[in-house]
């Protein structure tokens, strides 16, 4: 006897999440972004849908979304949402790293969209930047900001395991691993 698994698929994954969202706090202080959305794919169909209806009650309804297609491998020129349609537009001038939200009646927001690969760590420290009122970082500082940290976190695990590889040999101040021999001598000649 066999038995199938069913599988649910990432589209009806999406669709049934709620989306992964930081706002910013209503305040006087206008900021470049309007907080930061991390979807869990980079399939904008399945991912707008719940991002447009978790923004409906604290921000109206939603009614076009433009995107870089740099970072989205298909952009559909529609999606639909519960009997209605959200236009999607795209320029190669955005930044890559916003999405801007579009309504009729309410205005425009910017947000911050964190990659679906990103570490929880490092997609916790970018949605609270995001969201900080007045705050004049742009999307694509707050990534590079972001991927510096990441980068000096790697370098540190990179230098503690040089030093357990070799044996706790001292290092010298350009990171380069100086043998034994480097060392002084004590007074009673043991290393």
């Amino acid at each position: 006897m066999t038995t199938t698994l069913g599988r649910t698929a990432p589209r009806d994954l999406a669709a049934q999440s709620p989306a992964r969202l930081s706002l910013t706090p209503k305040t006087t202080l206008a900021g470049l972004l309007d907080g930061a959305w991390w979807p869990r794919s980079r399939d904008l169909e399945a991912e707008l849908p719940p991002l447009a209806a978790a923004l409906e009650e604290p921000w109206g309804r939603v009614t076009r979304v433009t995107v870089n297609p740099g970072r989205w491998p298909v952009v559909p020129h529609t999606v639909a949402l519960d009997g209605r349609t959200l236009h999607v537009g795209w320029f190669t001038e955005q930044d890559p790293d916003k999405l801007i939200l579009l309504s009729y009646t309410v205005g425009r927001w910017d947000l911050l969209v964190i990659p679906p690969e990103t570490a929880p760590a490092a997609a916790a420290r970018l949605m609270a930047a995001a969201a900080i009122p007045g705050s004049i970082l742009a999307a694509g500082a707050l990534m590079a900001n972001e991927s510096a940290i990441g980068r000096g976190t790697r370098d540190a695990a990179r230098r503690e395991a040089t030093w357990e590889g070799e044996g706790g040999a001292c290092m010298s101040p350009f990171g380069v691993a100086m043998g034994r021999s480097a060392l002084p001598l004590s007074a009673n000649g043991w290393r």
